[in-house]
């Protein structure tokens, strides 16, 4: 069966144990509005964009170096008919050597191309991946989404709360 999930690959020259410190550090590379450890076990955080995207998710499975598996748990989106598309999908990080290098491949299993959303998904995660990722990794400084005081909705906040 081919597996149609969103998929990107990057190489960079530092250590595996670089790379997953900063997959680990979502607020360094994807959003500063999130809350909830992105990096515990079996914890939940939640991540939003005004009301136009709010997610929350959960860190499943943790292999050292090697792999960070991430369930979507909760999910809406505000620009599409089903906006839970996302539920139920996985964020997979595997983490190996190339070469001479650490080759880091994301998957989104679960984000097909029939998906409503697919295409802002497959330009948004192309860029934080091979962009804010990237420059995480190679540079110490990612370019996650910033605080936006305006972006805080409180009252989703609190409807979103973790457990």
């Amino acid at each position: 069966m081919e597996n149609n999930s969103f998929t990107k690959t990057i190489l960079v020259n530092q250590s595996k144990t670089t790379a997953f410190n900063a997959i680990k550090n979502f607020r360094a590379w994807w959003s500063e509005e999130i809350e909830g450890p992105t990096d515990q076990l079996n914890e939940s955080f939640f991540y939003h964009y005004k009301d136009i995207h709010l997610c929350k998710l959960k860190l499943i499975d943790m292999i050292p170096d090697k792999k960070l598996v991430y369930e979507v748990l909760e999910n809406e989106f505000n620009f599409i008919d089903d906006k839970t598309e996302w539920v139920g999908t996985k964020l997979i990080f595997d983490i190996s050597e190339k070469d001479t290098k650490t080759q880091i491949t994301f998957t989104h299993e679960g984000l097909v191309p029939t998906y409503e959303c697919y295409a802002v998904c497959n330009d948004a995660w192309t860029g934080y991946i091979t962009n804010s990722l990237y420059k995480l990794i190679t540079t110490g400084k990612g370019e996650p989404n910033p605080k936006d005081k305006d972006g805080f909705n409180a009252e989703l906040a609190e409807k979103w709360q973790l457990n």
